[in-house]
């Protein structure tokens, strides 16, 4: 769309132009990890300093796992794709596991990666002029990211770097939200152009979707005619206000909610219509009950193998993908999708519900039957959560804790694995925005994610919680020193159990009396005894401490604590059962 035309001509280089189109939409950080390929945007950045002119801040990340994850929680608790720099081949390669997560977590950033340059002979400047440049020279550098980004480009000329970048955010900001990621060589960052004629371009993401006045009236109908309706979501709490419209319906309506494998605060935890979480480990005791369920935005409610549902049951789902185009294999039977913004359908369904009869004895009936069991799981929770008699503290009780010392300014960033369940259901998250899980399976990704909601809430106090094993994944020294630098002190909780559980528990589903099983050989133990939180010492002003004994877990927390909020950050290395 052509707005206006710029005036005055004025000798610029792509990357000059870059770093004012990142400032326009709304690019507060570049985590960067810089290489050969970056000289031109080093000293773009410099000059522009120097000339006063505004620039992202930029995050130097010793690692991209780093560098991306921070980007995926800046964006997760701002809702602003934010940008991420990368050094060609390599550091596209060393995104690994956390551009899945930003895949299947929707979490939208802008990936900018060089490329060797394309010219041998000095040409241009920037030609080639290292060794390295012929190593990192791949036929195909996009496709190494193909496969979990939205969308990915090869800037061909450095005039029209603003088009470029403005319509790669426009799809990492349509729903479903998601990476992106562009690349060009030296020669191209280093162009210069008179930009005078230069178009000034405003692209949109694509505005929410909602149901049709018929698909609205439809599931309305089903809701109030159900004798057990029963509400299921995952990822609702990126949307704020969708959460008010289900705390809203479920109110007005006694409708249950469960939180399936949740990676947001989706529901408050103290609500009498919370019943819980599905942790995709025993078989959800409210489904088969169901006779009406409505999915809003989760990619699996319930696995199949283990839950089951009424075959007469409604089954409607209303999500922005809701049947999962990007994974290859995926479907639920009897399954009603519906390609609609959560937030809205509920606006829509609660308006449709609100010209439709109320059974009121029935709804105070099913009102008091489903607080009653909501109080009745949160008495089976606290029974296991007191402190341990046997000198070995239980991810319970140490959740508990944890919940203990935090507060409403507080944000939980969650990456315990096999104590995801525990950790859903002793947290009790009930505050929108204190909560976040990455949305995919790569591990490593809480210690970056914590930088990143700390930069974006720097009030607020950050615990990362986290397995022994993902801990070891997130890089830790690179963790640490990047949050120092950068003023991000978070405290991080080592859920110890002494090596990989999920292996064990995945060969114990498939073989329960197996030859891993019958020997003990399931090859997932790590080094014992080892001091994972010395990994943090690094940075001289870390707190670092291990805990064994569960009287004295309260105090090295809290003492951790207290040095958070003094500015800087702690690590705490609690060995609880072993695997």
């Amino acid at each position: 769309m052509r707005d206006s035309v710029q005036q005055g001509a004025t000798l610029r280089t792509t990357s000059d132009r870059l770093m004012e189109t990142l400032c326009a939409i709304g690019v507060d950080y570049i985590f960067a990890n810089l290489g050969s390929d970056h000289p031109p945007i080093i000293e773009a950045l410099a000059k522009r300093s120097a000339e006063g002119l505004p620039n992202p801040k930029v995050v130097v990340c010793p690692h991209e796992m780093v560098a991306i994850s921070a980007a995926h929680g800046y964006a997760q608790a701002t809702g602003r794709a934010q940008a991420v720099l990368v050094h060609v081949d390599v550091g596209t390669q060393n995104l690994g596991g956390g551009l899945h997560n930003a895949l299947r977590g929707r979490v939208p950033m802008l990936i900018l990666a060089g490329a060797s340059p394309v010219t041998l002979d000095g040409e241009l400047r920037g030609s080639r002029n290292e060794f390295i440049h012929y190593l990192q020279d791949v036929p195909d550098q996009r496709g190494i990211v193909r496969e979990y980004t939205k969308w990915s480009y090869d800037l061909h000329v450095g005039h029209n770097v603003d088009l470029v970048v403005k319509r790669a955010m426009q799809i990492a900001n349509s729903e479903p939200k998601g990476p992106v990621y562009i690349m060009a060589p030296r020669e191209i960052l280093e162009e210069e152009h008179t930009y005078s004629d230069a178009i000034a371009r405003e692209l949109s993401p694509v505005l929410p979707s909602a149901l049709s006045p018929e698909q609205a009236q439809e599931i309305a109908t089903a809701l109030a005619e159900a004798k057990f309706p029963l509400v299921i979501t995952s990822y609702l709490g990126r949307n704020h206000d969708a959460v008010r419209e289900l705390i809203g319906l479920s109110e007005e309506w006694a409708i249950p909610v469960i939180e399936a494998g949740p990676m947001y605060m989706n529901f408050p935890a103290d609500h009498p219509m919370h019943l819980g979480y599905d942790d995709f480990v025993q078989p959800n005791p409210f489904l088969p009950k169901a006779d009406v369920i409505v999915v809003l935005d989760s990619d699996f409610p319930w696995l199949t193998q283990n839950s089951t549902r009424q075959s007469s049951a409604k089954l409607y789902w209303v999500d922005a993908d809701p049947i999962k185009e990007t994974i290859p294999l995926w479907y639920y039977s009897g399954q009603q999708p519906y390609r609609a913004d959560a937030g809205t359908a509920l606006r829509q369904i609660r308006q449709a519900l609100s010209a439709l009869r109320r059974d009121a004895t029935a709804l105070e009936q099913r009102r008091q039957a489903i607080a009653a069991e909501s109080r009745r799981l949160r008495a089976e929770w606290e029974k296991v959560e007191s402190i341990p008699t046997d000198q070995a503290i239980t991810p319970e009780y140490l959740t508990r804790v944890v919940r203990e010392l935090c507060d409403e300014d507080t944000i939980v960033v969650n990456e315990t694995i096999t104590n995801y369940g525990v950790v859903w259901r002793h947290l009790r998250n009930r505050t929108l925005g204190s909560f976040y899980g990455s949305g995919g399976s790569s591990l490593g990704w809480h210690g970056g994610a914590a930088i990143g909601v700390k930069l974006a809430h720097p009030t607020k106090t950050v615990i990362a919680l986290t397995g022994d094993g993902s801990y070891l994944f997130s890089v830790p020294s690179a963790v640490h020193l990047t949050a120092a630098k950068y003023g991000a002190p978070f405290l991080t909780v080592i859920y110890n159990n002494g090596g990989w559980k999920a292996p064990k528990a995945s060969t114990l589903a498939v073989h329960p009396d197996g030859y891993a099983q019958q020997h003990s050989d399931f090859k997932v133990n790590f080094y014992p005894d080892a001091q994972l939180e010395r990994a943090a010492a690094v940075v001289p002003e870390t707190y670092t401490a291990s805990v064994k004994a569960p009287e004295a877990l309260k105090g090295v927390l809290t003492e951790a604590l207290a040095h958070v909020r003094a500015g800087h950050s702690a690590v705490v290395n609690v060995v609880i059962k072993p695997l």
